[in-house]
This record gives structure tokens, C-alpha cells and sequence, in this order.
């Protein structure tokens, strides 16, 4: 088995990240460079977190055997016999051994392949992805000249550490030191943004699954986002419409010769369908362009309405995707709240989905199981989880402020790892530094999929997210994960400046180098600053940063305020007019079905026996006015297609809404009330803003 699970580990850890990039990016639409570039950084990144463990098994393997050879009596080369003294060291090797020699190689190349990826290439082809040039060049420029500032600023900071270094008589410049002073600095700035990260994943993670299990809250919570999507859909609908005003003027005014005309015509192609049709209608191509006579936009001007473009066409068709998304959602949860009062048990749905289920789902998850999880079973799990997750909150918040006392142990995770090593339990060191490690990277990871930085940085399910959030992503990744792996390894005292024990460090940690060299980083800023997650988790659990994004306009979701409340009515009054939409939509055609099973085969029956019994006059008729009716059929056969489908699609709406109900918090019973009525024609008050 040796070298065998660090295999294994590699292929998992591939096609997660491909399953997550997946979810979230769109391998058709979006460039083959961004989803390479993005698919690497995830994929290095949930690397190193997969095979840290092992290190550590190994690690504590060769600690041991080291001992067990230091200990072991000297050659006696004298032939008298010599009582055989037993081993105190019950070194036995794990079965997830890694040979010598490759870890050290395994972790230089993830590590520095992640930092050019982060500081190099993933922020140039961030402005190569927003860029509106129209050739590889005028792109390649662009974000030349975006990313001068941004590596300016690096170097700027890289040159203080090197200056310092320099400065200091008891310090001797060596490649070691400069390559120790540029991983301590890349470290240092993820490690400040961990903190706040995990600060707020570590109180957010358990809460969400606590509220989860409360009736009524996640049903709520989407009708207050149906109120914020809507608002936003309306605004994109309305950008995008202005942008293609702009466009329309542009395509009227750059002439089918005019030499920008290339241009315009790569900014037709990323225009909507619908648009592009409008467009080529209108479009007179005989005209010729007179420089004289008119005003022509310029390239540069060009480059920024494509830009506008492909932004306004990914956003609007983001908030499309979404809101319908949005609203199977909110269905689903009105449908569990009116089956929680069921006495039959049986799950009963409002709207049937639309693709079809597999059939083994369908047999082991079936209506009454659905109804026992949904109902009955799923709050239950979901407290149970919130109590297990609150316990290894509680444990990091106590480790991460008493990791740095060596005399006595107080860092729980380190109190764990050394119980087993007592014993060399290999598969329990696995375990426990997995879950410890992989808890940390969930509370951290799940904040950078959840923070939203305006329209800038937003990660959409759904293969709605933008190129540039990949790759933003993509870096914040590669500049968290170093900083967490040696935040781990400190909290467990694998880390020999941390535990000040003379031991084999990890391989991780020797690819690292000797902080020493930055004394005021190795013994305050990692050891100190990590105590602030107290502070963070105390403001995350009394929502400050939501009551104070809420102070300065950005609406947040909280149940004691007004606002919050006003966009929940909201809300719940859009989710009522798309379900009514949806039921009227579904009884048309179960009344267009109906009509044909019951009329359809009349008029079948009638056709085979005019053709069994033909009449003679009508044939002799027939016959008579062939060759004419073949003349002027042919082109009547479309507008009589058309009529006959028009007449098809028409359906009647009917408007008592006498015996309408749709509250699902006030229906009285699982039984469901009759839908496809109008409940008013008035609007509601975000139609009116809009």
C-alpha cells in the first residue's frame, strides 16, 4: 500500500473539484483557459488539504523510528551472549506510508505552482476575461496595464521585507532567507483574511442548520429573497435594455464597409437572439458610410460597450436562471408546509417536476418516505447537526486562542493528536486530523462562496457564475489555503516553532522554511492575531455586520425589523402570482389534452369512414376541381396551419377567486385548494418602484 492512498487521494480529489467547478462554471460558454486555470487552483488547493494527514502519519511514523534507532544498544562485537532488550518504541509502518524523499518534492510543486497561479497568472487572465479588446493583443495590453498597479503594490511590500533584512547586522542575505521572507509574506496576508473568514463560518455554519430546522423560517428567508431577486432581475432587464439601445444606435450608424464594422458585428454576436433579429431587420445594408457627413464612434469606445455587453447579458441571464430556481424553491417549501399538517402521510406536490426521476429513486423515495424526512425527520437531523457543529466551533475557538501554551497542552486538537501517537494508532491520526482540517476548510471555503462583492464577485450555482468570480475564487483559494494548513499544524504542535521541541517537523513545514529569520512575524503576528476569531465569532452571533449593512441601505434578512418584514409580504405576493401563473398554464393544457383524447378520435372515426363510404357527388366534385385546388392551396396551407394552432392554444381563464387560498401557513389541512384563479389585478409595491 505504500504510495497507494497518496494515489487514490489525487483521482478524488480531481473530480471533486471538476464536480464543483462543474456546478458552478460553464464548460460550453465560458473560455477552455479559465476553466483550466480555475480547475488547477481548486484542485491544488483541496489537495493540500487531503494530504496533510498523511503527512502527519507519516511524519509521526519516522519520529518514531528515528527514536527506536537512537535508543537501540551499541554493536558489541565481544562473544559473550547478550540478553535481547526489548523495543519501547512499537514502531509499525502505517498503511498509508509515503517513501522518503516524495513529499518534500509532492509539496514544492503544489505549493509553488499555487503562488504562481495566485500572484502571477490567474490576475492577468482576470483582465484578460473583462476585457473588451476585440483581438488577443488589445486584450493582452489591457491587462498588462490593469495589473501594473497590482504587482507594483507587491513588490513595493516585498522590497520592506528586504529591506529589513538587509538592515539587520545579525541577518546574512541568502536564497533561503529571501525565499522564507517571500512565504511569510504571501502567509502573513492570508492569514489576516482566514481569521475574518473563519470567524464568521465557524458562528454562520451551525446557525443556518439550527434555523433550517424551524418551521416556517426557510419558507420566509425565500420570500424575502424573491423580493431582493426581483429587484435585481428588473434592474438587469433595465440595463440590458439600455445597453442595447447603445448597441442599436451603433449597428445603425457603422455601415456594412465601415472599417470598425468587424467590431460591431463581434458585438452583435454576444447580444441576445432576440436582439440580433431586431437588429438584422433593421439594418440597411446598400447605404454606404460618409465620414464627412456623420459622427463615428472610435474603437476605444467600442472596446467599452462590449465590455457593457457581455457583462448586462451575463447578469441578465444570471437573475433569469436564478428567479426560476428561486421559485421551485419557494414551491417546494409551501408544499412542506402544508403537508406537516397531512394525515395520510403521504407528500403530495403542488407541481410535478419537469424532468423525469429515476426510477430507483423513485422506488426507495417515495411519497411517504419524503413525507416522514421532510416533515418529520429532517428538523431533528438538522439540530443534531447544528449541536455537533457548535462543539467543533466551541473546540477551534479554544484551541486557536491556547495553541502557543506548550506547558501544559491546552490546545485540544494537540491534546487528541498525542494521545495517539502515544499509541501509533495511525488510522486515528488520520481521522482526527482530517475532520479537524476539513472542518476548518469548510467554515472558510463555504464564507468565500458565500460573500458577495456587489455585481463584482458573486459565485452562482447553476453555471452561472462569471469568469471573472472563477478566478477570483481561484486565488483567494491559493492564498487561504497555505495559511490554514500551517494554522492546523500549529494547533496540533506538528510545528516545531510552535511546540520549541527538537523533532523531524513534517514535510509541509519544511518546505516552509525557518520563520526565525522574521522573528516578529514567527513569535507575534501567527501566534497572537489568531486569538481575534474570538472577537469575530462574538460579532458574527449578534449579526453586527448584518444590522450594520442594513444601517447603510443593503437590505439584510433580519426577523425584528420592519423592512425585513415588508419584503417577506413582498415576497410571499410574487411567489403567489408566478404560482397562479404556473396553475392556469398547467389547466390549459390538461384542457387542450383532454379535448384531444375526447375529439380526436371522433374525428378520426369520421375520416376512415368517409374514406371507406366515399360519396359520389362529392367525388365527382373532387375530380372536377382538382387541377384548380392545386393551384392555390399550396400557399394557403401555412395561414391555415397557423389559424387551426392559434385557435388550439386559446384557452379560457376563468377569475372567481371566491375559493382561492394559498397561504400554506393558513391552510387548515394537506388537502389542496383549487388553483388558476386571479387574486386581484392590482400590483405590487416593487412593480411600482420598478
Amino acid at each position: 500500500m505504500s504510495g497507494a492512498a497518496l494515489g487514490l487521494e489525487i483521482v478524488f480529489v480531481f473530480f471533486l473539484a471538476l464536480f464543483l467547478l462543474h456546478r458552478y462554471g460553464d464548460f460550453k460558454k465560458q473560455h477552455r483557459l479559465v476553466i483550466v486555470g480555475t480547475l488547477l487552483a481548486w484542485y491544488l488547493c483541496f489537495l493540500i488539504v487531503f494530504i496533510l494527514p498523511l503527512d502527519v502519519s507519516t511524519t509521526i511514523y519516522n519520529r518514531c523510528r528515528h527514536a527506536a534507532a537512537n535508543s537501540s544498544p551499541p554493536e558489541n562485537n565481544s562473544t559473550a551472549i547478550v540478553t535481547p532488550v526489548p523495543s519501547q518504541h512499537p514502531c509499525f509502518k502505517p498503511w498509508s506510508y509515503i517513501p522518503d524523499g516524495i513529499m518534500p518534492i509532492f509539496w514544492r510543486v503544489v505549493y509553488w505552482t499555487s503562488q504562481f497561479l495566485t500572484w502571477i497568472l490567474l490576475p492577468f487572465m482576470q483582465s484578460y476575461a473583462r476585457s473588451g479588446g476585440f483581438s488577443i493583443t488589445g486584450k493582452i495590453k489591457t491587462a498588462l496595464i490593469e495589473n501594473a498597479i497590482y504587482y507594483g503594490t507587491y513588490l513595493l511590500i516585498f522590497g520592506a521585507f528586504l529591506i529589513y533584512v538587509a538592515v539587520n547586522p545579525r541577518l546574512h542575505l541568502e536564497w533561503n532567507q529571501l525565499q522564507t521572507i517571500g512565504i511569510a509574506a504571501a502567509n502573513t496576508w492570508g492569514l489576516f483574511l482566514l481569521v475574518l473568514l473563519l470567524g464568521y463560518g465557524l458562528v454562520e455554519i451551525p446557525r443556518s442548520y439550527w434555523n433550517g430546522a424551524k418551521r416556517g423560517y426557510l419558507l420566509m428567508k425565500t420570500y424575502f429573497k424573491a423580493a431582493k431577486l426581483m429587484t435585481e432581475k428588473a434592474d438587469a432587464e433595465e440595463n440590458l435594455e439600455d445597453v442595447m439601445e447603445e448597441v442599436r444606435k451603433v449597428n445603425e450608424s457603422i455601415k456594412y464597409n465601415h472599417p470598425l464594422r468587424k467590431c460591431v458585428d463581434t458585438i452583435l454576436k454576444k447580444c441576445p437572439t432576440e436582439y440580433q433579429e431586431k437588429m438584422g431587420r433593421n439594418m440597411d445594408d446598400y447605404e454606404d458610410f460618409d465620414e464627412k457627413r456623420n459622427t463615428y464612434p472610435s474603437e476605444k469606445s467600442l472596446v467599452k460597450l462590449h465590455k457593457q455587453v457581455i457583462y448586462s447579458v451575463q447578469r441578465h441571464r444570471r437573475t433569469q436562471v436564478q428567479w426560476q430556481i428561486l421559485l421551485e424553491q419557494a414551491f417546494y417549501l409551501e408544499d412542506v408546509a402544508k403537508n406537516e399538517t397531512s394525515a395520510t402521510h403521504q407528500f403530495v406536490h403542488t407541481f410535478q417536476s419537469p424532468e423525469p426521476e429515476n426510477r430507483f429513486i423513485q422506488y426507495f423515495y417515495n411519497p411517504t418516505v419524503e413525507w416522514y424526512w421532510e416533515c418529520l425527520l429532517r428538523p431533528w437531523f438538522y439540530r443534531i447537526l447544528a449541536v455537533v457543529l457548535s462543539i467543533f466551533s466551541v473546540i477551534v475557538v479554544w484551541s486557536e486562542c491556547t495553541f502557543f501554551s506548550t506547558t501544559p497542552v491546552l490546545s485540544l486538537f494537540a491534546v487528541f493528536i498525542q494521545l495517539a501517537e502515544r499509541t501509533y494508532n495511525y488510522i486515528y491520526i488520520e481521522i482526527a486530523c482530517f475532520l479537524s482540517i476539513f472542518f476548518l476548510s469548510i467554515c472558510v471555503y463555504s464564507t468565500v462562496f458565500r460573500i458577495r462583492v456587489f455585481n463584482y464577485y458573486y459565485l452562482a450555482s447553476h453555471h452561472q457564475t462569471d469568469a471573472y468570480s472563477l478566478l477570483f475564487s481561484g486565488m483567494l483559494f491559493c492564498r487561504l489555503t497555505p495559511p490554514l494548513c500551517l494554522n492546523f499544524l500549529g494547533l496540533t504542535h506538528m510545528d516545531s516553532s510552535i511546540s520549541h521541541k527538537n523533532t523531524q517537523p513534517t514535510a509541509y513545514t519544511s518546505i516552509m522554511g525557518s520563520m526565525k529569520v522574521l522573528s516578529f512575524i514567527a513569535d507575534g503576528f501567527y501566534i497572537y492575531y489568531p486569538m481575534l476569531v474570538v472577537i469575530l465569532c462574538i460579532a458574527t452571533y449578534f449579526s453586527l455586520g448584518t444590522r450594520c449593512l442594513n444601517l447603510l441601505g443593503f437590505q439584510q434578512f433580519m426577523g425584528d425589523n420592519d423592512m425585513t418584514s415588508d419584503l417577506v409580504d413582498e415576497g410571499k405576493e410574487l411567489i403567489r402570482r408566478e404560482k397562479r401563473k404556473r396553475q392556469r398554464q398547467e389547466e390549459g393544457e390538461n384542457r387542450r389534452r383532454e379535448w384531444k383524447e375526447r375529439y380526436g378520435h371522433n374525428r378520426e372515426d369520421s375520416t376512415r369512414n368517409r374514406n371507406v363510404h366515399p360519396d359520389p357527388k362529392e367525388s365527382n366534385f373532387s375530380d372536377i376541381n382538382t387541377n384548380w385546388s392545386s393551384k392555390y392551396t399550396r400557399a394557403n396551407n401555412k395561414t391555415e396551419r397557423d389559424r387551426i394552432e392559434l385557435l388550439q392554444d386559446a384557452e379560457p381563464l376563468d377569475f372567481n377567486a371566491e375559493t382561492f387560498t394559498d397561504d400554506p401557513l393558513e391552510s387548515e389541512s394537506g388537502r389542496y385548494q383549487p388553483g388558476g384563479r386571479y387574486l386581484s389585478m392590482s400590483s405590487s409595491i416593487i412593480f411600482d418602484d420598478v
